[in-house]
């Protein structure tokens, strides 16, 4: 009897709007370009996954919507599983911050926990909510194949949690968009099975 759960991480693809920092307080959709990539990245991946769980927000939320009416999926959306807040920071690219204030930015990726953007979800409060969205996840499936469809902080809130590892190490992972991860839970715990496929 297969006693385990595979919990398949699959990032959004590129809002529309460009590179600017998009935590639980902008709710851009997928362009053509991010709708394409989430379909490219499903199909390479084809797997026969029993349940869909998507973040509420829109650029995980329409494409998990259309994926579970087209393949016959039941679909969950979990708030928990919405991106940190960010803040100040909300909205603005990653370049005007460093123009603006290098030594800010510069402390954020140094400290992402001491050195939070002012208004910022604090880090550990994401992490365990995080947790707590994937451990009633298991609760409702403790086998076979889930999607979520999530965000890049989400993905590595939960590989530092299956790592077993603080969430200061979180912004040292790359996301890529509509990179798949994949983590397995069995009778050992939580375990990374790849990164960014």
């Amino acid at each position: 009897m297969n006693t385990s759960l595979r919990i398949d991480l699959l990032r959004h693809g590129e809002p529309e709007g460009g590179q600017r920092y998009r935590g639980c307080g902008i709710d851009d959709p997928l362009s053509e370009t991010g709708w394409a990539q989430m379909r490219a990245a499903v199909q390479a991946n084809a797997a026969s996954w029993d349940h869909i769980i998507t973040s509420p927000m829109r650029r995980c939320r329409e494409f998990a919507e259309a994926l579970s009416r087209e393949r016959g999926i039941a679909l969950s959306v979990e708030p928990g599983l919405r991106e940190v807040g960010f803040g100040s920071w909300e909205g603005r690219s990653p370049e005007v911050i460093k123009a603006e204030s290098l030594d800010e930015y510069l402390a954020f990726y140094n400290d992402p926990v001491g050195a939070r953007p002012a208004g910022a979800e604090p880090l550990d409060a994401f992490a365990r909510r995080v947790r707590l969205a994937l451990a009633a996840a298991t609760e409702r499936h403790a086998r076979g194949h889930l999607l979520v469809v999530a965000h890049s902080g989400v993905i590595r809130a939960a590989i530092t949690l299956a790592m077993d590892v603080s969430p200061a190490a979180l912004y040292r992972l790359r996301m890529p968009y509509a990179a798949l991860t994949r983590l397995r839970v069995d009778e050992r715990g939580m375990s990374v099975e790849f990164v960014n496929r």
